[in-house]
């Protein structure tokens, strides 16, 4: 019983911590810079996306930013819908992507790279859209901190049911713990749907070398190596500017997403990610074995619903934190806090011991 206690109250201590992150972080958005100088190369990796990529080039069209000033590269990671681009007002090309590792993304980054005519890489997702001032938010932090890498934030477009507003749930307290790291100055969370460096520093930290291995990570690693290297050259926008990305439609891809994402966590360099991940598996594991335990026992029904109450509420208090810091909205909170532990219980599992799949290819 008392390990069941310390392992809830050190639970506890760490989503406190983290939510006292994000109350330190800055909540201003409102654009400094007067005059646009940043130059960027937006790269787009893409795999059997012709549904999707328009969406994303008009939400592009649409930025608040001199064209002259930008360029976008798609790369096109060996597609076999077809996909026309059309004409914008923008500089757009279309490449294809030349595989070298075990990660097609990191290769389809890398390719871009070579080619691109501007310093800053802008990465982001084909099912994504962003924001008007998109590349403003990066100009400014750019120009007014002298960086050379900038984190933004991500979010689910809306949509109904159940699926949508469980992974909109989880997503949002994953944003949280990345503004939180951030305010407490661990961080070690960053998502490549929107996420910017240099090219000269991508060099410098030899960019997805020593990772390449991972079919993932193209995004977490490369914020591993910049924060060893020139901690203080990193920018996170937090709540400024924030991309947007469609939930998965099933709830088999929804598990080979998460998977995919807990597979790199035994690869961080950093302490702090792997004690918080092996605390919520280890919390959210418990409190399944506590439901299964003898219900005859007085001792265990009420340990049992203590424990679950309080998990409650500290779940339910950082996802608050979250969805204010972010100007965001959630839903169906009780059924997704009840669905979670059996969710990441399985993907844990799925993580150490399966193979998950991604764009019709199977990773281990």
């Amino acid at each position: 019983m008392i390990l069941f206690v310390l392992l809830l109250f050190l639970y506890a201590a760490l989503i406190t911590q983290l939510a006292f992150g994000i109350s330190k972080m800055n909540k201003q958005n409102t654009i400094e810079s007067s005059s646009p100088k940043t130059t960027f190369s937006i790269v787009l990796p893409f795999r059997n996306e012709a549904e999707n990529l328009p969406l994303l080039l008009n939400s592009i069209e649409k930025l608040n930013y001199p064209t002259e000033l930008f360029e976008v590269i798609l790369v096109d990671d060996e597609s076999q819908d077809k996909f026309q681009v059309s004409s914008f007002k923008f500089q757009v090309s279309v490449i294809q992507n030349i595989r070298k590792s075990n990660s097609p993304k990191k290769d389809a980054i890398e390719t871009a790279i070579q080619t691109a005519k501007h310093n800053w890489i802008v990465t982001t997702d084909a099912d994504c859209e962003v924001p008007e001032n998109w590349l403003a938010f990066f100009d400014t932090e750019i120009q007014n901190k002298k960086a050379k890498m900038c984190v933004g934030s991500v979010g689910y477009v809306f949509e109904s049911g159940f699926l949508h507003d469980f992974q909109n749930n989880d997503f949002l307290s994953l944003q949280g713990v990345t503004a939180g790291s951030f305010g407490i100055d661990k961080p070690f969370m960053c998502n490549g749907a929107n996420f910017a460096y240099e090219k000269d520093f991508f060099e410098e930290l030899n960019g997805f070398e020593g990772n390449n291995n991972l079919a993932s990570g193209d995004d977490v690693f490369l914020l591993q190596k910049a924060l060893k290297a020139a901690p203080e050259k990193i920018a996170y926008l937090g709540n400024l500017n924030i991309v947007f990305t469609k939930s998965c439609d099933s709830w088999k891809a929804l598990i080979h997403q998460r998977v995919r994402w807990a597979s790199k966590t035994s690869a961080y360099a950093n302490w702090y990610p792997k004690i918080l991940g092996i605390m919520v598996f280890l919390t959210n594991l418990s409190g399944l074995l506590l439901l299964a335990a003898p219900f005859y026992q007085f001792e265990l029904i009420q340990l049992t619903a203590y424990f679950w109450i309080l998990k409650f509420g500290i779940d339910f208090m950082f996802l608050k934190f979250s969805a204010s810091y972010f100007r965001l909205s959630f839903k169906n909170f009780l059924a997704s806090f009840l669905a979670y532990p059996f969710f990441t219980v399985l993907v844990v599992v799925k993580a150490l011991f399966g193979k998950f799949e991604w764009k019709e290819r199977q990773f281990n």
